[in-house]
Parts: structure tokens; C-alpha cells; sequence
């Protein structure tokens, strides 16, 4: 599942829910950014059966408080919370397979 998070739905969209949310904190004018977009909405897909992961997009110049509030100084970064609590941060490009064996691994947990 792909959500377009907000400071207003955050909570409930991330914080709130007990499974993983892979949390790409990105901005529209982020040459990186526009690379690492189609690979969350791939991994969307990929994991898209697997009702224990949620994949959020948070838009950093629509959301400067969220980008505050989790110390976002660079972009892309892509903060995995579960349950509510931060548990990695990957900050700039990554491979689709790097990201999936981070997810894996916290699905196993």
C-alpha cells in the first residue's frame, strides 16, 4: 500500500499502525528523490500482499514540521518506523534491493 502522508495524517497513518511504514521523505525539485520515487511505488507493489507493510511519501515543502520533527537534514531519506518507534534511516539513493532486505528483515522480527 502507497500513502501520501501529511502533518494532519500522519499519526494515524504511521505512528498509529503496528506494522512497518517505509517512510520516504522527499521533495518535488530532489533529483534523487525523482529516482527513489519509482522504486517505493515498485516495492508498493512487490509488498502489496503483505498487509504488516505500509509505504508512505511524505512531500518535505508541503510538510516542514514532519521534516523537523524527524531531523530530516538531507533528501531522499527513508525513516522505517514500527509500531510507532524509529528503527533505521537510510538517507540519499537507494537500490531497490537494499531497501527490500531492510524490509525483509523487519518483517521477520
Amino acid at each position: 500500500m502507497l500513502v501520501h502522508a501529511n502533518e494532519g495524517n500522519f499519526k494515524t497513518e504511521v505512528l498509529d499502525f503496528k506494522g512497518l511504514a517505509v517512510v520516504d521523505f522527499w521533495a518535488p525539485w530532489c533529483g534523487p528523490c525523482k529516482m527513489l520515487g519509482p522504486v517505493i511505488e515498485e516495492l508498493a507493489g512487490d509488498f502489496a500482499a503483505n498487509e504488516n507493510v505500509k509505504f508512505v511519501k511524505v512531500n518535505t515543502d508541503e510538510n516542514p514540521e514532519l521534516a523537523m520533527n524527524f531531523r530530516i537534514r538531507a533528501i531522499p531519506t527513508v525513516k522505517f518506523i514500527k509500531a510507532g518507534e524509529e528503527i533505521e534511516t537510510m538517507i540519499g539513493f537507494s537500490q531497490k534491493s537494499e531497501l527490500a532486505d531492510v524490509i525483509s528483515k523487519f518483517l521477520e522480527e
